[in-house]
């Protein structure tokens, strides 16, 4: 349930927007343990307080490719699908660049 995308989320080229990702990076995504712990239920206001909390921008990570916090947060957004204004406040925020760099990853 929890790595559903949500039943009102458009459709990017024709298919779910989680596919952008390789099934081989969701699934480490999904088994992830900041996935499982930090990504759970999280909505476009309550990301923003794990997006503060990022230390850096990567992919994947150490012997086992481990996906890094901030892909997961990017794969949630793409569970959620929030507004367009949203990210564009992401985006327009100054303050925290890991937002910033989230809502154009996005975007």
């Amino acid at each position: 349930m929890a790595n559903r995308t949500d039943p009102t989320a458009v459709m990017v080229h024709g298919t779910n927007p989680q596919n952008l990702f390789s099934k081989i990076l969701r699934d480490k995504v999904y088994n992830s343990m900041y996935w499982k712990e930090s990504c759970f239920g999280l909505t476009a206001e309550s990301i923003i307080d794990k997006a503060i909390d990022l230390q850096y921008i990567g992919g994947t990570f150490g012997g086992n490719r481990q996906p890094s916090p901030f892909l997961c947060l990017v794969l949630k957004l793409l569970q959620i699908q929030p507004e367009i204004e949203i990210i564009q406040e992401y985006i327009r925020n100054e303050e925290f660049k890991y937002l910033r760099a989230l809502g154009i990853y996005y975007m």
